[in-house]
């Protein structure tokens, strides 16, 4: 059995607690992941007690309320809240979410814990670093190459043609399947996690697209492609409802067809 020595930084320690003004009579505790790696101090698990009549129905209007009237140092990302950009992607007790389409109502009872997206390095707060998660979204060319003449009109497809592409397009790059897939925490120098492959797949399967070949051969390697050991845990947590497993799967199998 190999022992894991982890890093000091990774003891999460408690931290301070942020009672409720007197008078609340709808109180929801909230359990919140703090660091700062400029302080040099570990992280800690920072206690909030909101006010639910004070804010809106879901997690990012709790987490807003926090920073606006209780902690204004507490850092996360959002913007659209929609559900839309995936600015807002974190961890919320224990399933990788968006804040802005979870609503409070639909976690269970008691205190809910927040925290960013896991086996990401950390910025501050809830934001992590996914510029190792978008520098390989622009390595499978998430673009189209085609050799024909630009065309006077639009490029036309079938319907059927179009019809490949749902269950890829949508997706917002949000990283809640890649951060939830254990292949990725171990191998994300290497692996290249069910988002990028979804969007591979996406432009794999397109016919106006000339360079599957190519897309296909980028991908020919024991670990770009084949980490994925298809436990589904990317499709259960997709707050877009795809199946990043299942494009991996068309992926192999082009890979297989391609040689018979």
């Amino acid at each position: 059995m190999v022992e894991l020595a982890l890093p000091k930084n990774s003891q999460v320690k408690a931290g301070k607690r942020h009672k409720v003004a007197r008078g609340a009579k709808r109180v929801r505790e909230f359990r919140v992941y703090r660091y700062d790696p400029e302080t040099g101090e570990n992280p800690r698990w920072d206690t909030y007690e909101v006010d639910l009549d004070a804010c809106g129905p879901m997690v990012l209007d709790a987490l807003i309320a926090i920073k606006n009237d209780i902690d204004p140092t507490l850092a996360f990302r959002r913007s659209c809240r929609e559900g839309v950009c995936g600015s807002c992607a974190m961890n919320i007790s224990g399933r990788n979410t968006l804040a802005c389409t979870k609503g409070m109502e639909e976690l269970p009872t008691g205190t809910i814990s927040v925290s960013p997206l896991p086996h990401q390095p950390v910025i501050k707060d809830l934001v992590p670093d996914l510029t190792t998660f978008m520098a390989q979204y622009a390595a499978i060319q998430p673009y189209l190459q085609s050799d024909a003449p630009d065309p006077s009109t639009e490029r036309r497809q079938s319907p059927e043609e179009r019809a490949k592409l749902d269950g890829h397009y949508e997706c917002i790059l949000c990283a809640c399947c890649s951060t939830s897939c254990p292949s990725y925490w171990w191998n994300g120098d290497r692996f290249m996690g069910p988002a990028a492959l979804l969007q591979a797949n996406r432009w794999i399967s397109d016919s106006r697209d000339d360079h599957s070949g190519e897309r296909l051969d980028a991908l020919e390697d024991p670990f770009k492609l084949y980490r994925c050991h298809t436990i589904m845990n990317c499709a259960q947590v997709c707050p877009k409802g795809l199946n990043p497993a299942k494009a991996i799967a068309e992926i192999k199998k082009e890979m297989v067809e391609r040689k018979l």
